[in-house]
This record gives structure tokens, sequence and C-alpha cells, in this order.
């Protein structure tokens, strides 16, 4: 029998690690580890530095570069350890997941446990994650200049490639529980693709603000700085303006928090289109679902602001957009066909 539980089982269990991936992605980030490995050692950079000297080489080799020079100069060995840590779990986890990709994927291709169409969908996740892995060291690479921050035009493209890896294959595995699909109203089904849309858009700002460290500044809500709506630097830290709303840190700031605005709406006009219509339970458990994440991550938005982004609040806020996307994953595959 093709497609069976070994398969739904192979899926959820790479969804389940790039969640982890996701978390430890973090992390890195939030600690400022990202820049500590400047190799790649596709085999023996799976070990970590097990000896004295083999730290004292890896520190020397994070001095050459401008992130140690103009930031983390006062750095001592052991300091250094810490961040090359995060880093080095966050690339290891991304070794295992190709290979839990990777190898049970060519089991069922010559065991014919796939069929046809299960087969090009595994085609296009493995591209995906091959993808994945190329922007984390194009992003990395953008760190290793003059100025030691990396784009956070690649930061939001790493994490967006991470996200929509998830997305796609758990919507895989949800065919393969589902087959059967209800009719379903093409215009609630579109409102769902508005709400999906406008969740990735809020993600992508998401990650600028991380990218830009744009949480650090306008720390006060519902208001910005000096208790306004719109505060003035929202407009003039680049040049021409539009620029300021995906360059600049009060702009991007902006962005985001009035993004959060749309998607609290938009979910709960879905909710509420939903009310007469006639469900199935998942259907039903979907949009509860939806409804009580988004309340959450708001939440936990606001206090990673007024807070100045601690780590674990900086962390729990990317979990719950992992969670809220998951949710509109699982909800839009319910009403699609």
């Amino acid at each position: 029998m093709k497609d069976n539980k070994k398969v739904v089982y192979w899926l959820f269990t790479g969804c389940f690690l790039i969640f982890i991936m996701v978390i430890v992605g973090g992390i890195t980030r939030l600690t400022n580890s990202g820049l500590s490995i400047s190799d790649y050692k596709l085999i023996t950079g799976t070990i970590p530095p097990m000896t004295e000297q083999e730290w004292n080489e890896a520190f020397e080799l994070y001095k050459q570069y401008p992130e140690y020079q103009k930031l983390h100069y006062h750095f001592t060995l052991e300091d250094f350890k810490g961040i090359y840590f995060w880093e080095w779990l966050h690339r290891l986890i991304g070794r295992v997941i190709g290979l839990v990709f990777i190898i049970p994927f060519l089991y069922f291709v010559f065991t014919k446990q796939l069929t046809s169409s299960t087969f090009k969908k595994s085609l296009i996740l493995l591209a995906l994650g091959a993808f994945q892995g190329f922007m984390g060291w194009y992003m990395v690479k953008s760190g290793l200049v003059d100025i030691p921050a990396v784009s956070h035009y690649r930061l939001a493209a790493h994490l967006m490639t991470a996200f929509i890896t998830f997305a796609y294959a758990f919507w895989v595995a949800m065919d393969l529980l589902y087959p059967k699909k209800k009719a379903v109203n093409k215009g609630f089904r579109n409102l769902l693709w508005v709400g999906m849309i406008i969740l990735l858009l809020q993600i992508v700002w998401g990650a600028f603000v991380a990218g830009l460290d744009a949480g650090w500044i306008h720390n006060t809500w519902p208001k910005m700085t000096g208790g306004e709506w719109i505060h003035e630097t929202v407009f003039i830290e680049q040049n021409p303006v539009w620029k300021n709303f995906i360059e600049g840190k009060s702009g991007v700031q902006f962005v985001h928090r009035y993004l959060a605005y749309i998607v609290v709406a938009v979910i709960l006009y879905i909710w509420y289109r939903s009310r007469n219509m006639t469900l199935t339970l998942p259907q039903k458990r979907g949009i509860n679902w939806l409804v009580g994440l988004v309340f959450f991550q708001f939440l936990l938005g606001v206090l990673t602001l007024i807070y100045a982004v601690p780590v674990w609040l900086g962390v729990a806020h990317q979990v719950g957009a992992f969670f809220l996307l998951t949710a509109m994953t699982f909800t839009l595959h319910r009403f699609s066909r």
C-alpha cells in the first residue's frame, strides 16, 4: 500500500525538527551567536572543538572578522564558547533534518511506498530544504564583511524559507491523513488565503524587526515613544521616505505594530464569517485555534516590545508565530479541495 502511515510519521518528524530548528535559530539570533562560526565544513563541522588547542584555533579564526574586532573585542575564550555552542547546535540540527528527510525518502522510493503525487511533492520538499541550507550560508556571509551584522533581508528570507518548508511538509502530511475533503465555500477559502498572506507578511516584518534590532526602540504600547501613534522617526531615518518601512528601525517596527492589528482583525472576521456555516469538527477546531493563538501571539508581541526583547520572550514570540502559522495552514487545508 502506497503513502502509508510511515510516510505521515516521516513528514511530521520533519515538521517537529524544523520547529526545534526555529527555536534554536531564534536563540542563536537573540544571543548574537550567528557569526561565531565563519567556515562551513559539512562533515567535520559536525564535531565541535574538543581540545584547548582546537578551541583556540576556532577563536583565532573568529578574531579575523569584524564582529570580534568591532563588537566582541572584549570576549574571552569562555565567552566565545558560549556563542559558538548555539551556532554549532543550529547547524547540527540542520544536518540532522537533511538526513531525516533524505534517507527515509530514498527508502520510500526504493520500496515503492510513494504515489506519483507524493513523490513529486517530496521532491519539492527536498528542494526547499536544500534552499534553506543555502540561505543560512548566504545570510551568515553577509555579516562577515565590514559591518558585523547579517542582512535583515537575508535573515527574513532564511526564516521564511524555514516556515514555508514546515507549512508545505505539514500540508503534504495532511493530504495523506485527510484524502477526502468536504466541498467548500470558495469565497471563504479565499478569505483564508488572504489571512495566510497577511500573516506571512507580518512574519516577514517580524524578521525585519529582529534583523535591524528594531525591538529595542519605542518600548511602549499602544503608542510609540513620547505617546505618539506615529513617531516622527518613522519617516526620517531613510531616504527616500518609502525605504523607512523596509530599512528604517522605526519604520519597520511601525509596520510590524500595525500589521498585528490587521492580522487580529482578519482572523476575527474569519471567525465571524464561519459562525453560520455548517462546519466539520476539524474546521471548527482550526478556526477556534486561530482565534486563541492570534490573541496569545499579540500579547507575546506586546510583552516582548515593552520588556525590550529578553531572549526568552523573543523566542516565545517566534514560537507563537510558528504555532499561528500551523493553525492557519491546518485551517486552510481543511477548507481546500
